[in-house]
């Protein structure tokens, strides 16, 4: 679907005729890592839900013509130069309600994808219903990632579909939760997929930059009337706990949930409370707006 400068591939789960709910996945991953099962368990819950690829994963545009940032460099603080920031993903995902003809929807985002959403709330929040904010965080410097935690984030990209299923279950053995048991097949098998999807390296390091240059959300995130809800980890290692209680504080009314035992991942023992909180804050609002 063409989001304007983009164009974004998604998919669908549940009948177009319940409220809309959107889905935004994090930094280098396609949204097949939001499992299929999950997102039929939010469609059967009542909702018409919505994945997408953001822009520079997956089947969406690559923007390879905008070249490769100098990671080191963003990193030492050397440099504060990407080639786009993380207010031009939220209007991609603008776009992309444009282009399906949503006026309103429910905006779910996890990790990157939920700083992505905190943009869209503070850009343009008379699109959304609903806000839920999963495993982010409203800055990057909140909530930093544990050493062993950021290492993943710079390990080589794969150059085989093997080598991409062996990277996400490696990566998920690091970043995942420690007190629920990995679906070590389904982590393997959504590397392979999303290598045959796409093998291109290069948009996840545009992504990551543009995490780290874009500027500190809270005080955009301080004006919203958007009913918000926000979920974490206790045990999250990539983006700390700290971050869903800083988001959770910067949002007027905003709820916090936090999860004991829970890491940077979605794991299916908490599907049914995770579905259940993510779909009833949703009703509520529904019925609130």
């Amino acid at each position: 679907m063409d989001a304007g400068r983009v164009s974004l591939a998604y998919e669908t789960f549940g009948s177009p005729d319940d409220p809309p709910m959107v889905l935004v996945m994090g930094v280098a991953s396609q949204m097949l890592v939001w499992p299929d099962r999950f997102c039929q368990a939010l469609a059967d819950e009542g909702f018409h839900v919505i994945r997408f690829d953001n822009r520079d994963i997956g089947l969406s545009t690559h923007l390879d013509e905008l070249g490769v940032p100098d990671m080191v460099a963003l990193l030492t603080g050397q440099s504060k130069e990407a080639p786009y920031v993380l207010a031009d993903m939220a209007d991609d995902t603008a776009g992309l309600l444009d282009a399906l003809g949503l006026d309103r929807v429910h905006l779910v985002g996890l990790s990157m994808g939920g700083m992505i959403a905190q943009e869209v709330a503070i850009r343009h929040p008379e699109r959304l219903i609903s806000l839920t904010s999963v495993m982010s965080t409203p800055a990057a410097h909140i909530g930093k990632p544990t050493d062993a935690a950021a290492a993943t984030l710079m390990w080589p990209s794969p150059k085989t579909e093997a080598e991409a299923g062996d990277l996400a279950v490696n990566v998920y053995r690091v970043v995942g939760s420690t007190d629920y048991p990995q679906d070590v097949a389904w982590v393997r098998a959504v590397g392979e997929e999303s290598f045959r999807r796409s093998s291109s390296s290069a948009g996840k390091v545009r992504q990551f930059a543009a995490i780290l240059v874009s500027p500190d959300r809270r005080s955009g995130l301080r004006e919203l009337a958007v009913p918000t809800l926000v979920l974490h980890g206790e045990d999250d290692p990539l983006i700390q706990v700290e971050g869903g209680h800083e988001t959770a504080a910067a949002v007027p009314g905003a709820r916090l949930v936090t999860y004991p035992g829970m890491g940077h991942d979605l794991p299916e023992e908490l599907w049914p409370t995770l579905v259940g909180e993510i779909t009833e804050h949703a009703r509520t609002a529904g019925k609130e707006s």
